[in-house]
C-alpha cells in the first residue's frame, strides 16, 4: 500500500475532472504521470552527474590517439 499525497488544483479543473470521473481513474493517471516524470528527472540528474565526472577527467595531450594508432600500426 502506498502513502497519500495531496495537492491543490483550480476549482474549474476539479469540476472538469469530476465530469470525467466515470471514464478516467484520476489516481491511476496521476500515479503514472508522476512515475514517468520522476524517472525523467532521475535520468537528467544521472546525466548531470556523469557530465561532472567527465569534466573532472584530465584530458589527454593533443595527438595522443594518433600516436597510439601509429605505434600500433608500426608494431606489425
Amino acid at each position: 500500500m502506498g502513502v497519500t499525497v495531496s495537492f491543490r488544483v483550480p476549482e474549474e479543473l476539479k469540476r472538469r475532472m469530476d465530469r470525467l470521473r466515470k471514464y478516467v481513474n484520476w489516481s491511476e493517471e496521476l500515479r503514472k504521470f508522476l512515475e514517468h516524470r520522476v524517472r525523467e528527472y532521475e535520468q537528467e540528474r544521472a546525466i548531470e552527474e556523469l557530465e561532472e565526472i567527465i569534466r573532472k577527467i584530465p584530458s589527454s595531450p593533443r595527438g595522443t590517439a594518433t600516436k597510439y594508432v601509429r605505434e600500433d600500426r608500426d608494431s606489425y
